[in-house]
Parts: C-alpha cells; sequence; structure tokens
C-alpha cells in the first residue's frame, strides 16, 4: 500500500481479523497499523497479538492515519463521528463496516467531499473465509474500491456493489452464516435421531456443507446442475428432493432473507 498507514477504530473481532489478514499477507506491516479501543482487554490483545501501536482516542489514531477504518458497534458510530470530524482530512480514505450507517450519515457529519467505502463482511473473515461486498460514494474513486477490495481480500472473498443493495446482501451473506449454522444443525439433530451421536452427525454435516459450496465455487456449474449430478433418478438423493420440493423450504428461506434485509434497511433509518 505504498507506506500507507491504516488506522482501526475499534479493535474487535472483525477488526482484529482484518489487521491479521494485513500483516500475513505483508500488505502492511505492524508499523503502519495504528488501532483506537477503549476496551482494555481488547486493546492489549490487539497490543500482544500484533505489536501495533493501540490508543485510547479515536482522535490520535486518525491523525496518524492515511486510511481509517470505522469498525465500531453501529450504535458508537455518531458519537465517533462526532469526535473524530474535525481531524478527518480530505485526502484520508474512510472505510466502514458498521451495518446500517449509510453514506448520508457518514457524510452529513464528515462532508460529502470525503472518500468514502462502506463493506458488508461477515463473520467467516475470522477464519480468513469471509464475504465482504463493497460500494463507493461519489466522491470515492475506482482506485480508492480497489484499495479496499484489495484489503478485504486478505480475509475472503470480495465483491462491488451498490449501495442500495446492501440490505439484501446484509440478508444473504452478512447475516447469513447464522442461517447455515441452523441449517447444519438440523441436518446433524435428524442423523442423531436415527442413531448417529451428535458430534459425529455434526461432522458429517458440516464437512458436507462444506464441500457443496466448494462445488459451487470451483466447478462452476449451477446448484440444479449439481442436484441433477448427485441424483439418481429412484434413488435416495432422489427421494430427499421430493421432500424438499413438496414442503415449503423455499418460501420459509426467502422470508427469512427478506425479514433480515427489512430490519438493516430499517436500521440505516
Amino acid at each position: 500500500m505504498n507506506n500507507k498507514t491504516i488506522g482501526f477504530i475499534g479493535a474487535g473481532k472483525m477488526a482484529s481479523a482484518i489487521i491479521k489478514g494485513l500483516l500475513s499477507s505483508n500488505t502492511f506491516d505492524k508499523n503502519h497499523i495504528i488501532a483506537a479501543e477503549i476496551n482494555d482487554a481488547n486493546a492489549q490483545k490487539a497490543k500482544e497479538h500484533f505489536g501495533i501501536e493501540v490508543v485510547k482516542d479515536a482522535k490520535d489514531a486518525v491523525k496518524k492515519a492515511d486510511i481509517i477504518l470505522i469498525a465500531t458497534k453501529p450504535f458508537v458510530v455518531p458519537e465517533l463521528l462526532e469526535n473524530i470530524k474535525n481531524e478527518v482530512k480530505q485526502n484520508q480514505l474512510i472505510i466502514s463496516i458498521a451495518a446500517g450507517i449509510t453514506f448520508e450519515k457518514l457524510e452529513k457529519a464528515l462532508g460529502s467531499d470525503k472518500r468514502m467505502v462502506r463493506v458488508m463482511p461477515n463473520t467467516p473473515a475470522l477464519l480468513e473465509c469471509g464475504m465482504s461486498a463493497v460500494c463507493k460514494n461519489n466522491s470515492a474513486k475506482d482506485e480508492d474500491l480497489e484499495i479496499v477490495k484489495t484489503i478485504f481480500s486478505k480475509i475472503g472473498k470480495v465483491i462491488s456493489c451498490q449501495e442500495k443493495d446492501i440490505d439484501a446482501i446484509t440478508g444473504v451473506s452478512g447475516s447469513g452464516p447464522a442461517f447455515y449454522y441452523y441449517i447444519i444443525d438440523k441436518i446433524a439433530r435428524a442423523g442423531e435421531k436415527l442413531g448417529l451421536d451428535y458430534q459425529t452427525a455434526l461432522t458429517l454435516s458440516a464437512q458436507t456443507a462444506l464441500g457443496a459450496a466448494k462445488m459451487i465455487q470451483e466447478t462452476g456449474n449451477t446448484p440444479e446442475e449439481l442436484i441433477t449430478a448427485v441424483t439418481t433418478p429412484g434413488g435416495t438423493t432422489a427421494e430427499g428432493n421430493k421432500v424438499l420440493n413438496e414442503s415449503n423450504i423455499a418460501d420459509i428461506l426467502f422470508e427469512t432473507v427478506q425479514k433480515t434485509a427489512e430490519k438493516s434497511a430499517l436500521m440505516s433509518k
């Protein structure tokens, strides 16, 4: 990043995942990463694990940073923006991963001339298997978006999007891991009811979900094509598919994503 310094506002789990990815990939070295963290335990952990500078006041991080990454809880952001607004300069790039904090809110506090990028990541970023969607405001340049995509590529896959799609993306991938955890657990519980011990069934279910996901990502085949490939007419998979197709599971999953997206939109207001 051409010796740029990145300043994290917040050093919790997601920020730590990003810092870990940046250091392990040599995208930034520890001398070009600074974090502002008011929680003593998080601050101490960041110092010990990463060897980076950690400060209490967000303004001190902003003063030293070329790139500012807001990684606090959404309810903290309004107070944070009020605190740092006089320190933010036009040549700094501002990244926000705070859910529900729109460009409108960020620009109202910091000015519409500031270069801003919003990111919707998800928690598998903790294992460098995350999914992030990024979008920029009108003042940000294409190269700003590429910088952000490079940063988040160190913790998983990245796509570009429009801000209007953030709520739907929240429903599919931002909150999506929880829905997959639920499905993996319920399939494992079914195995348990059929005589397997739960831990064995969970291992089978989780690894099968991982393998199925990789098949979609790496073969280039559609889910429908992969279903056909694994299904023998009149066989075991066909019997299970029949239950799924005759159920209302598609409607339930749609409502799950829809309600999540609606909640995201409500939070933005």
